[in-house]
């Protein structure tokens, strides 16, 4: 049995997906209470794309040992490219009910919340991982985004500053912190931020975008053809560009006017 064993997690390593699931099938036919091969099984059928498969086999595992927490991400994971939400947040309480000190489960739940709309049930699961993991930064960022969404942007301010004391100088973060803080009309503090994006990578074409349109915005003229003339410079669609350039122009027309 061991050699089975070594065999099938041999094949699952190298990649080897049809040799790997023949080696487990043949492991359940001597061992068929154990939830590990079926769960090693199912990841198997996963990786091949067979999802159906998959799902049986997580199912069956869980069935045999409802504690085993990487089975339900496992399947999770498939019932969240499959949009099947209803299933996805019917197998992640169970697991959360099952074992409540996996904290992994209660933020896939609250990604499946916000998917499908229900914001408030998302706040409710990202803000009781907070408060037993307060340094939990994935938390704060997925809470940063539900708050954007309900235009609570001051929330989503409070939120993206909190991921940055644990993950500085990340683009996007800065930029959806700008993005908030624009929304709220504090843009100074948007500018601020696109220009932090901006800084930490300086091929990141939306910060570039977004900031030349505030400084055009408060009439800062000479900074928004800068901006924009940078952002041309990057990878941006041709329509985009002449849509850019005319723009450019017109700011020019606009300054010379003063």
């Amino acid at each position: 049995m061991r050699e089975k064993l070594e065999k099938a997690i041999e094949c699952f390593k190298k990649g080897e997906w049809d040799n790997a699931i023949d080696a487990f099938s043949s492991i359940i036919e001597t061992q068929p209470e154990s939830a590990e091969i079926y769960n090693n099984l199912a990841l198997c059928y996963a990786n091949k794309g067979d999802y159906d498969r998959a799902e049986k086999n997580y199912l069956k595992s869980i069935e045999l040992n409802p504690k085993i927490p990487q089975a339900y991400i496992n399947l999770a994971d498939i019932y969240y490219r499959k949009r099947d939400f209803e299933h996805g947040i019917g197998l992640l309480n169970t697991g959360i009910y099952e074992l409540p000190d996996e904290l992994i489960l209660s933020h896939y739940l609250a990604r499946f919340y916000m998917e499908d709309a229900r914001l408030d049930l998302a706040i409710d699961e990202l803000e009781k991982i907070l408060e037993k993991q307060p340094d939990n930064y994935d938390a704060y960022y997925d809470l940063g985004k539900v708050h954007f969404e309900l235009g609570n942007y001051e929330l989503a301010a409070e939120n993206f500053e909190n991921v940055l004391e644990y993950k500085e100088n990340n683009e996007f973060i800065y930029y959806y912190l700008a993005q908030a803080y624009e929304a709220n009309d504090e843009l100074d503090k948007a500018i601020s931020n696109y220009l932090k994006a901006i800084a930490v990578n300086e091929k990141f074409p939306p910060a570039y975008k977004k900031v030349a349109i505030l400084f055009m915005a408060r009439g800062d003229y000479d900074d928004a053809i800068e901006y924009f003339e940078e952002y041309l410079g990057l990878d941006v669609p041709r329509e985009e560009t002449e849509n850019v350039k005319t723009l450019i122009e017109k700011i020019k027309k606009k300054k010379d006017e003063k």
